[in-house]
């Protein structure tokens, strides 16, 4: 089913516009809370996919959280740098690198869980519990492959 044409197509209304602007937003409330951790939302979504053992590869991490290999390896340089986790070669396959958090690194991660919910709470106030399952079902859709 074909839910837009090119006659009356208006930006500001589409879906794409919607998501998007709601991820900015986002990104803009999440980097101010976590300022103190001195990690960006991006980051954060690397640091707990590795503390929860989601992914534990740059190509797991890229493809899990939607980000480009050229940006995933700056990002986790950035995380190597400030000694929040370490890289190490898999010793079953040497083209493999496998990442692991530092004690600092899982100490931040630890963090996270005590900050994050309040943003996404704050911007959820408004929103009836049936409202937020319906949102969260059809993203969820929205995105599956």
């Amino acid at each position: 089913m074909e839910h837009y044409s090119k006659d009356g197509f208006m930006l500001t209304h589409s879906i794409g516009f919607a998501i998007n602007k709601a991820r900015n937003i986002l990104v803009s409330e999440m980097d101010a809370a976590l300022k103190d951790l001195d990690i960006t939302s991006q980051q954060m979504g690397i640091l707990l996919s590795l503390k929860r053992g989601i992914a534990t590869t740059p190509f797991e991490l890229s493809k899990l959280l939607g980000i480009d290999t050229g940006l995933m390896t700056r990002m986790l340089d950035k995380l190597e740098t400030r000694g929040l986790l370490e890289r190490s070669r898999s010793l079953e396959d040497r083209r493999v690198v496998n990442l692991t958090l530092t004690e600092k690194g899982e100490e931040v991660a630890a963090k996270i869980p005590e900050i994050a919910p309040a943003v996404l709470n704050n911007r959820l106030k408004d929103f009836s519990k049936a409202e937020f399952k319906e949102m969260q079902r059809l993203l969820l859709k929205f995105v599956a492959d």
